[in-house]
C-alpha cells in the first residue's frame, strides 16, 4: 500500500502530469505574477449519472465503494483534458461532520447534484459550555474507524490513477460553532472568551490528529498535497477556513482568528484557505497569513463575481496566488481582450467540449499579462 514515504508521481487519469505539476508550482512559489492558468469543467456523464440518483437535500451516509465508482468515472472521463487540473477525489463525506462526529454529535449528510459532493454537517454538541469538558476523542469510536478505513479505500482505489484532496479543517472558532451552534459562538468571544480559547486548544489538538492520519495513508504526489482548492501545492498543505470572520469586523479576525489559523499552518508546511462573497473585506489580512499558499474567492449570492472585479481583488492580495470561478464565455472575452490578470487559476466552468477546452488551453499557456 502507498503511503507518505512512496510518494505517486505518475497518473493514469493525467498522462501529462508532470508539466502540469511544473506549471502549478511556479504559480504557487509565486514566480508567475504574468501568466494565467486554468481547469477546463466540461460536460460529465458521471455527474449527469449523479443528478440522476440524487436531488438536493439529505441523504443517508453513502458507502465508500458507491463514491469511489463516481469518482473514478468522473476523473476517467477527464484524462483527455490538457488543463492545470489535477485529477483528485475529495473526500466530502467527511468535510465537516467528521470533526464533530467524533465526540459524539448526530452527523447529517446532504448531496450536491451540481459537484457530485455528498457533504457532512452536524448538529450541535453541546446544551451550553458547562458539558465541554466531557468531551474526549476516543480512538476506537466508529468515526474514526470509519474514516480510517475509507482512507485505505481510497488510496488503493486510486493508486497509479488519480490521487486524494485533503479536506477542510475544522479549528478554531469554525469548531466553536459545531460545539454551540451559529450565534453563541459570537456571544462567547465577550462572555465566555476563557471557554473559546479552551475550545480552540482542543480543535487544534483534533485537528492535528485527523490530518496527521490522512497524510499517513494518502501519498504525497511528487512531494505536494492534492487540493479541491488548488489542484496540488508542494508539501503537506491543509486546506484552513474563516467562514466564521466574514460575519465579524477585521478586529474581531486579527483578536481571535490570525493566530489559531499560523499554528495550524506552522505545524503542517502551510495552507489554502477560501474566501466567501462576504467575507472579501478580510482580504489583505488572509493574503498575509504566515504560511498562506494560495487563495479560493467564491462567488456568492448577493455579492458580485469575483472575476468581475477581479483587477481590485488582484491588487488587494499582493502576489498571492488566486483561484476564481468563471463562465467560459465571460473567459474566452477576456482572454481575446488580454484582460486576464496574471498570478491566477481559474476555474472555467460550462466548457462546450474537450477539444474546445484543449484548444483554448494553447492560448492559456502562451499567455503572459
Amino acid at each position: 500500500m502507498h503511503n507518505a514515504h512512496s510518494p505517486m508521481n505518475a497518473l493514469a487519469y493525467k498522462p501529462n502530469v508532470s508539466e502540469v505539476l511544473e506549471r502549478l508550482r511556479s504559480l504557487y512559489e509565486r514566480r508567475a505574477g504574468d501568466r494565467i492558468f486554468a481547469v477546463m469543467e466540461v460536460p460529465s456523464a458521471a455527474l449527469a449519472e449523479f443528478r440522476r440518483q440524487y436531488c438536493e437535500g439529505y441523504c443517508d451516509y453513502p458507502q465508500p465503494a458507491a463514491r469511489i465508482r463516481f469518482w473514478d468515472c468522473l476523473l476517467a472521463e477527464r484524462a483527455a483534458v490538457e488543463d492545470d487540473s489535477i485529477p483528485i477525489a475529495y473526500l466530502s463525506e467527511f468535510d465537516q461532520g467528521l470533526y464533530g462526529g467524533l465526540l459524539g454529535g448526530r452527523v447529517q449528510f446532504m448531496a450536491h447534484p451540481e459537484s457530485g459532493w455528498i457533504s457532512s454537517m452536524v448538529a450541535p454538541l453541546l446544551a451550553d459550555w458547562s458539558e465541554f469538558d466531557a468531551l474526549r476523542f476516543d480512538a476506537s469510536h466508529p468515526w474514526w474507524q470509519r474514516y480510517l478505513a475509507q482512507l485505505r479505500e481510497f488510496v488503493e482505489a486510486g493508486a497509479g490513477k488519480f490521487g486524494i484532496s485533503h479536506f477542510i479543517l475544522i479549528d478554531g472558532l469554525n469548531f466553536v460553532f459545531e460545539l454551540l451552534g451559529a450565534t453563541r459562538p459570537y456571544l462567547s468571544l465577550d462572555e465566555r472568551p476563557e471557554m473559546v480559547r479552551r475550545a480552540i486548544d482542543f480543535a487544534f489538538d483534533l485537528n492535528v490528529r485527523v490530518q496527521e492520519a490522512f497524510f499517513a495513508a494518502v501519498p504525497l504526489l511528487s512531494g505536494g498535497t492534492c487540493s479541491n482548492m488548488a489542484q496540488w501545492t508542494a508539501g503537506r498543505i491543509v486546506s484552513e477556513s474563516v467562514d466564521p470572520f466574514h460575519m465579524t469586523s477585521l478586529a474581531y479576525f486579527e483578536q481571535w482568528g490570525r493566530e489559531p489559523v499560523e499554528r495550524i499552518l506552522r505545524r503542517f508546511d502551510g495552507g489554502v484557505l477560501h474566501i466567501h462573497g462576504n467575507g472579501r473585506h478580510l482580504l489583505e489580512a488572509v493574503c498575509s497569513l504566515r504560511g498562506v499558499k494560495a487563495i479560493y474567492l467564491g462567488d456568492d449570492k448577493g455579492f458580485a463575481p469575483a472575476f468581475d472585479i477581479l483587477p481590485q481583488l488582484r491588487a488587494r492580495s499582493g502576489d498571492l496566488p488566486l483561484v476564481v470561478q468563471v463562465d467560459f464565455a465571460k473567459f474566452v472575452g477576456a482572454l481575446n481582450g488580454h484582460a486576464l490578470p496574471g498570478g491566477v487559476l481559474y476555474r472555467v466552468e460550462n466548457v462546450p467540449d474537450v477539444d474546445t477546452a484543449n484548444g483554448c488551453m494553447d492560448r492559456v499557456r502562451a499567455y503572459c499579462h
